[in-house]
């Protein structure tokens, strides 16, 4: 095989930019959104029990009840930079139970935290 120059081969679906998703409504720098991005993976590794899509603009994630200063701490900062985003964080049954909302126009984005969720429980 020999390179072709100047040829490229797109796939739909897929990007080179991991925060392609991120709607210009975040006003978190860009240079700290891949940190932020760490948080909520380690958060879903280290804490998340399930994961339950309740409405295409809602998600209800189960945490390990030990998560929760780092919840609220990573929750908190979160809303200040993405002010359309919904946290209600409760203690239900011996889990944390944390609803995430969105309104429609932003569901690309639960979206993708749904996916990374699952990703993350199952790494």
């Amino acid at each position: 095989m020999h390179p072709v120059p100047r040829y490229t081969l797109t796939v739909v679906g897929m990007t080179t930019d991991s925060q392609a998703w991120v709607p210009e409504s975040c006003t978190l720098p860009s240079g700290q959104r891949p940190l932020r991005l760490a948080e909520f993976d380690y958060l879903f590794a280290t804490a998340l029990l399930a994961q339950q899509r309740l409405s295409p603009t809602e998600l209800l994630w189960r945490l390990d009840p030990t998560a929760e200063a780092t919840a609220r701490d990573l929750i908190g900062r979160e809303s200040c930079c993405c002010s359309f985003f919904s946290f209600t964080l409760a203690a239900d049954t011996g889990t944390l139970r944390l609803d995430v909302q969105v309104p429609a126009a932003h569901v690309d984005v639960l979206d993708t935290l749904a996916l990374r969720a699952a990703a993350g429980m199952t790494a």
